[in-house]
């Protein structure tokens, strides 16, 4: 499996299993995006929903809620970014328990915890997790993912 620390056990196991009847881990993927860029994210994971419904989703606050009501996804949500999701989320990424990282941040927009994001990123690169930041980006990394775990 791509990213995470080795050796970290998963938060939770998929429903599904290999061709040898073995459980396999379901990914634990964390999901963000800015005000600007929700659309695009629930877009996204309108697209690959079929997979995304098989992974352990954890979201920040406002995007894990409209992921929940206009996908249909169960999402695990923190707080919003502002209020300190971006932490949390680097946090269980600094634990081993955040496989990859789907971030569309918004460039031409100020952001007032700018260096929450940063030390996200930054943890994400530390920790080589693998972290897509707009949707070309996200599209490629999810098919890879998804063709890794069928």
């Amino acid at each position: 499996m791509p990213g995470g620390v080795a050796g970290a056990p998963p938060i939770m196991e998929a429903p599904y299993a290999d061709g040898a009847g073995a459980t396999i881990a379901a990914m634990n993927i964390a999901l963000i995006a800015h005000d600007h860029k929700k659309d695009d994210m629930v877009m996204v994971a309108t697209e690959f929903a079929a997979f995304l419904s098989r992974c352990h989703l954890l979201a920040t606050g406002t995007t894990g809620g409209r992921l929940q009501a206009e996908v249909g996804l169960e999402v695990e949500r923190c707080l919003s970014g502002p209020l300190g999701g971006d932490l949390q989320i680097g946090a269980r990424l600094a634990m081993g328990e955040v496989d990859a990282v789907i971030f569309l941040r918004d460039p031409m927009t100020p952001q007032p915890h700018e260096p929450d994001i940063n030390a996200l990123v930054r943890a994400c690169d530390v920790h080589n997790v693998p972290c897509a930041t707009n949707v070309a980006g996200a599209r490629l990394l999810l098919r890879e993912l998804e063709r890794l775990n069928p």
